[in-house]
This record gives C-alpha cells, structure tokens and sequence, in this order.
C-alpha cells in the first residue's frame, strides 16, 4: 500500500520577496517540510483550498487569486479577481464550492465572488459592510471582519467581527449569491472573535477570541428555517500562569478531527485541546512554547505526531514531536527561516 504523500503551502507577506506562497515536500515520518516551489503573489495573507482539493484561492493586494492545484502539489494560476476594497485578510468558500467569500479586516466588508466551473474567480455577487461599534477606542471603534465560514449544512455564512464584539449571521442565496443577515452572535465585551470553525459533523461552532484568550464552543441547529446558536462552554487559551498583552490566533482542527489546536502571541505559545464527538466540548491537553515570536498560525501535521508553528514576527517555522497522551512537544530539529509566514495548509495528495 503506497504511503500517503502530502505538501504544504505557506502564505507570507512579502516583505522585500515577491514569492508569497512557498511550497513544501511534507516528510510525515520525520515531520519536517522541505521547500520545492515558490509563486510569486504580493501579501498572500490567507489561502484556502476548495473542498474538492482542485483550487487554491489566496489573499493579494490585487484582491484574490486562484490557482489550479497540480497532481504534484505545484499551483499553476488561472485568474486574479477585484474585491473592489481594501486586501483582504480571510477567504473561505461554501462546501459546493460555488461562491468564495472574503472577508475585510481594514474597512470591516464582505465580499461575495461566483467561482467559474474552471475553478476562476468570476462577478462579485454581493457586497456588505458591517457597522457599529465596539468598546476600545484604539483597536475596536469600527468593524473589522476577520473570518468568513460557512455552516456545515451549507445555509449559512457566519462573518467573525473582531472590531464590534459579534459574529454575524447571513442566510446565502444559491441563486443569486446575496447574503441576508439573519442572526447575531455577540461575544464578550473587548473579547475581539477572530476565528470560527465548525466541527465536521457541522454540529459544533467554535470561535476563538484574540483579545480575551478564550475559545467558545456552541451547539448549532437548524430551526424553523433559521440558525440557533446555544453556549456550551468558554474555556481559556493560556496557562493561568502566562505573559502579560497575549493575543489568541490560530484554530487549526487535526485530520481525524480528534484536537483543536490554538496559539497565543506575546506567551508565544501552542495549546491543544481534545474534542468530546459527543457533547463538542473542550479539554485541555497542555499549553507550550512554541520557541519563536508570535504565532500566527499553529498545526499538527495529518498524523499527529508532530506539530508546525508560523511565528510571524521571528519569521521562522518550528518544529516538534508530539506525544498527545502524555500531553508533550519536544522541539525537533533546526528552525527553518521563512519571512512574515502567516497560514498553512497540508494537501493530500492524489495517488
């Protein structure tokens, strides 16, 4: 039975190199990324692959650019889209992927793209600005939407607003690609929701908080042809003894969907969680260092023994064993320099 090969695709900034995707050879035994290819995009913040693993989709000064995923894992461009506003800062598509929604940190919009059957970006269906306002004059006093998912069930797109303290609810037209609000999650006051994610039976919401360093986990139903979303738990991304001006980022779910993995900047460090299937809540496992500066991103490789952290601001990757039962990471081997690296993703791919 031939071994299961995948690659690894790191966005970046770029700061000084116009290669802001780098791709990488994944050694699964060893646990370490070897780099192959390079394409040259300005400020690929985010990516994302669709869910038939055909297309990647990235984040650029352009607006977003789509790429042909080859049988090799090298990405090969087939067009550039406006979203006719300021870069983007998160993108996602629906689970058919038909529509690709991204969404603006700098001028607090979502904006809605028709995928093309080659896997291009076409029209922008739909555009929204959130508004209001948040409670710190500094960082909260206008919206930034800093994450755009889907349900599971493929009704309903959730939009993360780390500026006004809520993540909104939009019910999408399949026919016409408009969204229309139809909920809202508030959060904590100055908690500033970044991420969302669903677990992948879609019945499980879970919404990391930079500011306040917590994860909520909420149960998700359908009711009468409207959302409900009921709090099940609010549990803490730090150690109680940990650096002071932390801020939570990453929210990474393992392949078997068994962890949850979490980073927080300023404690430079990687928390783990284990998921109960049954009731979606939560359960430490260990919160470490991760042996660099600020953490974007943070992710166990597809077999769970080792783990991959982005630290943007050291612009290194580190590397670790993972012995999840008895709940370690032990550093392994040299750090590999990366500038700015900011998100990654491993693909399987197809034998």
């Amino acid at each position: 039975m031939a071994k299961e090969k995948y690659v690894a695709y790191v966005s970046t900034y770029t700061m000084g190199d116009n290669h802001g995707i780098k791709i990488y050879d994944v050694d699964l035994e060893k646990g370490r990324l070897t780099e192959k290819d390079e394409v040259q995009i300005t400020n690929s913040s985010y990516m994302t692959i669709s869910h038939n693993q055909k297309y990647l989709y990235s984040i650029t000064d352009l607006g977003v650019e789509a790429y042909k995923v080859g049988s090799d894992g090298h990405l090969e461009v087939i067009n550039q889209g406006s979203i006719n506003g300021m870069r983007g800062c998160y993108l996602s598509t629906d689970y058919t992927d038909h529509y690709l929604f991204v969404a603006g940190y700098h001028d607090g919009k979502i904006t809605v793209l028709r995928l093309n059957e080659d896997g291009g970006i076409g029209v922008i269906t739909d555009e929204i600005y959130h508004k209001g306002m948040g409670s710190i004059a500094e960082r909260n006093f206008r919206p930034h939407v800093s994450c755009v998912k889907m349900t599971r069930d493929n009704k309903y797109l959730c939009a993360a607003d780390l500026g006004t303290d809520n993540t909104n609810v939009y019910r999408l037209n399949y026919e016409t690609g408009k969204l229309k609000m139809v909920d809202i999650i508030h959060s904590d006051i100055e908690s500033a929701p970044r991420h969302v994610k669903f677990s992948k039976d879609g019945k499980f919401l879970y919404i990391v908080h930079e500011l306040k360093n917590i994860i909520d986990v909420y149960i998700y139903k359908e009711e009468n042809n409207n959302p409900e979303f009921e709090k099940i738990q609010t549990i803490s991304t730090l150690n109680e003894y940990h650096a002071g001006g932390s801020a939570a980022s990453a929210l990474n779910f393992s392949v078997d969907d068994k962890y949850l993995v979490s980073s927080n900047a300023g404690d430079n460090s990687v928390i783990i969680y284990t998921i109960n299937k049954e009731t979606g809540e939560l359960t430490k496992l260990f919160c470490l260092p991760i042996s660099g500066d600020y953490p974007k991103d943070v992710t166990l490789f597809p077999d769970n023994k080792h783990l991959v952290s982005l630290n943007h601001e050291s612009n290194t990757m580190t590397f670790f064993n993972v012995d999840l039962k008895r709940g370690l990471i032990v550093m392994d081997g040299k750090e590999i320099k990366v500038e700015k690296p900011n998100c990654i993703i491993f693909h399987k791919l197809v034998q």
